[in-house]
């Protein structure tokens, strides 16, 4: 399915905005369900990066260039982390100053943000795996930031600009003076979704004990992106 452009850029905006949305009307005791959702959606998007990204970036471009740019995400997303704390996979250690915009935290994410919008508008089943990513992290973060007592101006204000984060990470890299490193664009996008996936699939395991309807969800993520 093709969606038309301005949809590609409303619907990431739409899935935070549902992710809040859910936190604030169903006030969530817990987030056990959450977690389920979150090791689908590192699954999802790990097998997309597989299936749909890694063989249209290696295709007519050289090797090592696109492998160095795939590592470079792999660091990047690490040095995001030291600011972020890991809320891009489900982590919230951040600690927020009452009533204070958090400034660091909502450059990282929206860093991020930004570089996971880059192959949007190449590849539709991305889209699909990114709206999966961002529907349990918003709910993970919505909780974080309404239960540390914040102002709900500046928790919604939060949450709009990191909305808007990734449809500007994706119009950015259809501007001309972008379009010619689109894959390297991209390239670097494979490597940060490597890590954040693979990060939230190591952990879908707490203390390495076998969970049967957490691995049940990943294969259905693997499954249902083969099919995507």
């Amino acid at each position: 399915m093709d969606f038309p452009s301005a949809i590609i850029y409303i619907i990431p905006i739409l899935a935070v905005w549902a992710g809040f949305g859910f936190v604030w009307f169903t006030k969530p005791k817990n987030n056990h369900n959450i977690k389920l959702l979150l090791a689908f959606s590192g699954a999802f998007l790990l097998s997309l990066t597989f299936f749909e990204l890694l063989p249209d970036v290696y295709n007519g471009h050289e090797p090592k260039t696109i492998a160095l740019f795939i590592l470079g995400g792999i660091l990047l997303q690490v040095f995001l982390e030291f600011f972020s704390k890991g809320a891009e996979h489900g982590h919230m250690h951040f600690h927020l100053e009452k009533n204070k915009f958090p400034v660091v935290l909502f450059i990282s994410l929206s860093i991020h943000a930004l570089v996971e919008g880059v192959p949007i508008h190449d590849n539709d089943s991305i889209l699909y795996g990114i709206i999966i990513h961002k529907i349990p992290i918003a709910i993970i973060l919505s909780i974080f930031l309404i239960n540390s007592k914040m102002k709900l101006t500046t928790t919604l204000l939060f949450i709009g600009a990191f909305s808007l984060m990734t449809p500007l990470g994706s119009y950015i890299s259809t501007s001309q003076i972008v379009a010619n490193y689109g894959h390297l664009l991209t390239a670097l996008a494979i490597g940060v979704f490597f890590h954040i996936s693979t990060i939230i699939l190591f952990e879908s395991a707490q203390g390495h004990a076998f969970n049967l309807r957490k691995l049940v969800v990943i294969i259905l993520g693997i499954g249902i992106a083969y099919l995507v």
